[in-house]
């Protein structure tokens, strides 16, 4: 069987496997959201904007004869890796997530771990502070009850309309981002807090190393749960996996 790959992408991950899947000759076509207006070019076909919810991507997935499906998505869209897992099952596709490790706390990390949005909401009810709030656009206006702190937010797209909240400084840029450039930038802002979603990964661990260096404590927004799922950290392992599928069905006669 000849693999034609649906890739859930926007994530750093979903980048670095498509670059690989296009050096192997793999068909496949990348999926975004449309939540970020220039996202990375792909090595591969792109499609931008949603399915319709789980009957949607399996319809899709019919109509398109794709053969497998990997939900290289951000750790917290929760709900279409949900809408992964049920679509592929009635179409009857495998399935698989390339994910990254969660951030484990290291000695001199001082963290205060919550559930969701709505627990770094609550944690900053408290006296005004400045605060580094590195959680996305989608989720400003959750803060807006606590508007008496000073908020830096970094934004891959600048934003279209007023903010909710009124002390904000915005820095459009995309990451990776190094310890010492993060260092720096909560210096001269005069950070006292960040709060942060646990991403894992690399290209946004440095404002949590820099929170350690200069001793500032971090809101961690804990993972969404997640229905289980076959996962992979390291590209090397989707393509493995999906050649082993590939040549199961072949055997097989699919």
């Amino acid at each position: 069987m000849t693999p034609n790959l649906l890739i859930l992408g926007g994530t750093m991950e979903a980048t670095a496997l498509a670059r690989a899947v296009a050096e192997a000759g793999i068909a496949g076509v990348v999926s975004f959201a449309g939540r970020v207006e220039r996202p990375v070019r792909q090595p591969l076909p792109q499609r931008v904007g949603g399915f319709g919810g789980a009957g949607g991507l399996a319809e899709y997935l019919r109509a398109e004869k794709i053969t497998h499906v990997v939900d290289a998505t951000h750790p917290f869209a929760a709900q279409m890796s949900a809408n992964a897992i049920s679509a592929c099952s009635m179409a009857e596709v495998p399935l698989i997530a390339l994910t990254r490790a969660p951030w484990e706390a290291q000695p001199g990390d001082n963290w205060t771990h919550v559930p969701d949005i709505s627990g770094a909401v609550a944690a900053l009810n408290r006296p005004a502070l400045r605060v580094m709030l590195a959680v996305g656009r989608m989720h400003l206006a959750d803060f807006a009850p606590n508007p008496q702190h000073f908020y830096l937010l970094r934004l891959v797209d600048p934003p279209k309309a007023a903010l909710p909240l009124p002390r904000t400084q915005v820095l459009v840029s995309r990451g990776p981002f190094t310890l010492a450039d993060d260092q720096a930038l909560m210096e001269a802002h005069d950070i006292d807090l960040v709060v942060s979603k646990n991403a894992g990964g690399t290209g946004a661990y440095a404002k949590i190393e820099a929170a350690r260096t200069l001793g500032l404590p971090v809101i961690m927004i804990d993972r969404p749960a997640i229905p289980n799922r076959p996962e992979a950290h390291e590209v090397a392992q989707v393509l493995a996996w999906l050649d082993h599928s590939a040549s199961f069905a072949t055997e097989r006669g699919v």
